[in-house]
């Protein structure tokens, strides 16, 4: 799912090509896309652009008329800068987005089609829209605290949940707990004033860092190649691959349809955290740390 660093980067590349321009024309290929009804998605054409923000991971295209286009692109969804009139592809394709300049093409590699497409009138419906979660580059560090204070959730929890963070997913959320050098699994409630402002610090640099790194890979090119996967990352996307800090093998635990990587050497002590679903099939025979299950490969 694209996040803060990625969305900026495609706000970025918006600002540059639409800004000013009137929207000529929504082709929706999907009857599914569009999740408004009032006003009518026909109204916003032919009005002009006046500028792009970010709720969360929501792109919102800001037009005239107090009109707002809110776009959130869920897990596959992307965005294609094409030439103008170009054509929604056949079984990957969602809408098209026809200005002046050429076209901006909505897709979504996944067969569960999850994207979604609101339009609406002015600053409160759009605010009804927004989780409420805080934008961590935003946050200063007293904002930040309260907010993972909120709920008494695991760190990594609490940072992926819209309601207290916004544009956060599970990839920057991996790298940003091996930045802190802090369990994914430690409960907010239980974090001391310093890890929490360890944890504020690497929030901040993880995502700027990432913004910047993304931003220069795709220079004046439109963005073609989001992922959450990234050869630069340190944990997400890299189990059993060096840790780039001690070179202990990333670990990691699946819950549900997400994971959660770490090392466990820099960011638990050594302990190995329990994969709920191996631990149950292994009782006993879990290994606790990280030198264990080494030890074990050696037999």
């Amino acid at each position: 799912m694209p996040e803060i660093p990625d969305l900026e980067v495609y706000l970025d590349h918006l600002r540059r090509r639409v800004v000013g321009q009137p929207l000529t024309r929504a082709r929706i290929a999907s009857a599914f896309l569009v999740r408004t009804f009032d006003p009518p998605l026909r109204s916003v054409e032919g009005k002009r652009v006046l500028g792009f923000r970010r709720i969360g991971k929501r792109i919102v295209f800001d037009f005239e008329d107090d009109l707002y286009l809110v776009l959130h692109l869920m897990i596959a969804g992307r965005l294609r800068w094409r030439e103008l009139g170009a054509k929604v592809p056949g079984k990957v394709g969602l809408a098209a987005f026809d200005f002046p300049v050429g076209t901006l093409v909505l897709t979504e590699a996944s067969p569960k089609k999850r994207a979604s497409l609101h339009l609406v009138r002015g600053l409160a419906a759009l605010a009804a829209i927004d989780p409420g979660g805080i934008e961590p580059l935003e946050a200063d560090l007293a904002a930040f605290r309260a907010s993972l204070a909120r709920e008494n959730h695991t760190i990594k929890r609490a940072l992926t949940d819209p309601y207290l963070f916004a544009g956060i997913g599970n990839a920057y959320s991996d790298e940003i707990l091996w930045r802190a050098r802090l369990s994914p699994v430690r409960l907010t409630r239980a974090m001391t004033d310093e890890e929490t402002a360890r944890l504020h610090d690497a929030t901040i640099a993880t995502l700027r860092e990432w913004t910047a790194r993304l931003a220069k890979e795709t220079g004046d090119e439109f963005p073609e190649k989001v992922t959450a996967f990234h050869d630069g990352m340190a944990v997400h996307g890299r189990y059993k691959q060096p840790c780039p800090a001690c070179g202990s093998p990333v670990q990691r635990i699946a819950y549900a349809s997400n994971e959660a990587n770490y090392c466990a050497r820099c960011q638990t002590g050594g302990k190995l955290l329990a994969d709920r679903g191996l631990s149950r099939l292994l009782r006993g025979n879990w290994p606790k740390t990280l030198d264990e299950l080494e030890e074990r490969k050696r037999r």
